[in-house]
C-alpha cells in the first residue's frame, strides 16, 4: 500500500464516522438534527485526539500501529485546524490514518476492537 499518511487519513475518516454514526442509530436517536450534534461530538479533533493518547497510554496499540501512528502525526501538512491547535489536529489525524491503514488492509476485526475501546471509553468518559 503506497498512500501517505493524508490519504490514508481521508479514508480512515469515513471508516471512523461511519462507525459513530451506527452507534448512534443503535443508542435509538432518531431526529437527524440530534444525530447531527451527537455526532460531532465524537468525531472532533480533541475527542480523537485523546482517545489516540489514550490508547497509547494504556498500551493498547501494537508496534506497527504505533509507527504508524508517529509517522502519521508527523507527517507534514499544509492543512491548518479550524477547531483545534496543530497538535491535537495532527494526533487526531494520526487516529484516522491508523483506521484507514486498517480497513485498506483488511484488518476490520482490529478495527472492531479499537472503535469499541473507543466507544466503551466515550461512554465513560466525557470531553467535552
Amino acid at each position: 500500500m503506497d498512500l501517505n499518511a493524508q490519504e490514508l487519513a481521508y479514508i480512515g475518516d469515513a471508516v471512523y464516522e461511519m462507525y459513530i454514526r451506527k452507534y448512534l442509530i443503535n443508542k435509538k436517536i432518531r431526529k437527524v438534527n440530534n444525530l447531527q450534534k451527537e455526532a460531532k461530538k465524537y468525531v472532533s479533533a480533541i475527542g480523537q485526539s485523546t482517545y489516540l493518547k489514550n490508547m497509547i497510554d494504556n498500551d493498547f496499540l501494537n508496534e506497527k500501529e504505533i509507527d504508524l501512528v508517529k509517522n502519521a502525526r508527523n507527517f507534514k501538512t499544509a492543512s491548518k485546524p479550524k477547531n483545534s491547535d496543530i497538535i491535537t489536529y495532527k494526533y487526531a489525524t494520526a487516529l484516522e490514518a491508523l483506521i484507514g491503514y486498517l480497513y485498506l488492509s483488511n484488518k476490520k476485526d482490529r478495527i472492531d476492537e479499537i472503535m469499541n475501546y473507543i466507544l466503551e471509553d466515550m461512554e465513560n468518559v466525557c470531553i467535552w
